[in-house]
Formats: C-alpha cells, sequence, structure tokens
C-alpha cells in the first residue's frame, strides 16, 4: 500500500513539475498593449537613427544640427561614429 502512495505522489510532483518548466513564461499582452509597445520601439530606432547636419554659418562658425540648414551647402553625418580608430596623414 505505502509503495502505491509513493508512486501516485511522484506521478503527482512529477506532473506538477514538468507543467511548471513547461509553462509559457511571457506574459500575455493585448493586441493594443503589444501594438502600443511596437510603436513606441519603432520611435525609438527612427530618433537612433536620424543623422545630423555639419555646416558652416555666415560668420564661417562649424553648426552641428539635427536639421538640414536651407540654401546652404551641409553634410550629413551618423550619430554613431564609426568603431575603430582612423588615423589620417594630413
Amino acid at each position: 500500500m505505502r509503495a502505491a502512495w509513493a508512486i501516485v505522489a511522484g506521478l503527482v510532483l512529477g506532473g506538477g513539475l514538468a507543467w511548471w518548466l513547461a509553462r509559457d513564461q511571457a506574459p500575455q499582452r493585448s493586441p493594443e498593449a503589444r501594438q502600443r509597445a511596437e510603436q513606441a520601439a519603432a520611435a525609438n530606432a527612427e530618433d537612433a537613427q536620424r543623422p545630423l547636419y555639419r555646416w558652416r554659418d555666415d560668420a564661417g562658425s562649424l553648426q552641428i544640427t539635427d536639421t538640414p540648414p536651407k540654401g546652404r551647402p551641409f553634410e550629413r553625418i551618423a550619430r554613431e561614429p564609426a568603431s575603430g580608430i582612423r588615423v589620417h596623414g594630413q
């Protein structure tokens, strides 16, 4: 009789452990919450990829802005510098 209870208890504990390890860990979100999260992630990614613009004003001062100047030459530069060290022999 004791052996039967031990087997049943082992099966119940094993089944509970299997359920615990196999359950989905991610919280379930509503479609609206998922859409808001995707929009926020897209906005953050867009902000991270926007270029900067380098140009000189009338006084010859170097300006770096997030919008290009109107009517003057400018250079588009990345917000993230290239990795590594660059040496120019000028």
